[in-house]
């Protein structure tokens, strides 16, 4: 018997995923690291060309407004744990997240979406997740994947906002 949960899931994340890659077929690498305002979170580079986010352990106030670049190490961050909680991989430590440079960030994001829909045409969606609730009794990986298509299109939107604005403010 099919388990619509799964289709409903996936028509859910490829919207997304077409509203993202409407933006990043579109972005130019000057995109990346424009800052939209004087307050604003990016990544910089740091000793031996590594790139480093900026980061706080709880949020401030003001929340910074982030950068393209930004947005897509955020991604890639939660993304990379979420798939390796769901694939029964350690999760990696947020500080060992590289962010791939302008160049290559659209390209390793294409390639986590490939992995998410293979995670997600096999994973048991009853089974408890471990991620991101952590100790919520009753989330299941049909919740984890629920959160993924909300929190990409969060950040989906959050990209195509900022370019937007910054192709306006070109002209």
């Amino acid at each position: 018997m099919p388990d619509y949960r799964r289709d409903l899931l996936r028509d859910q994340y490829d919207l997304t995923w077409a509203l993202f890659e409407y933006h990043l077929e579109r972005m130019e690498p000057e995109d990346y690291l424009w800052e939209p305002a004087e307050l604003c979170w990016t990544l910089r580079r740091g000793p031996g060309g590594m790139w480093t986010p900026d980061w706080a352990d709880s949020e401030p106030d003001p929340v910074p407004v982030p950068t393209i670049a930004w947005l897509t190490w955020h991604i890639g961050w939660w993304w990379t744990v979420t798939l390796d909680h769901t694939l029964g991989r350690t999760p990696q430590d947020r500080a060992e997240i590289r962010w791939p440079g302008e160049e290559g960030a659209a390209d390793r994001l294409r390639g986590m979406g490939l992995d998410w829909i293979d995670a997600l045409s096999e994973m048991d969606l009853d089974r408890p997740a471990s991620f991101p609730w952590q100790g919520a009794e009753g989330k299941t990986n049909a919740h984890t994947a629920a959160w993924v298509n909300s929190e990409l299109m969060k950040n989906v939107s959050e990209v195509g906002q900022l370019r937007l604005l910054r192709a306006a403010a070109r002209r």
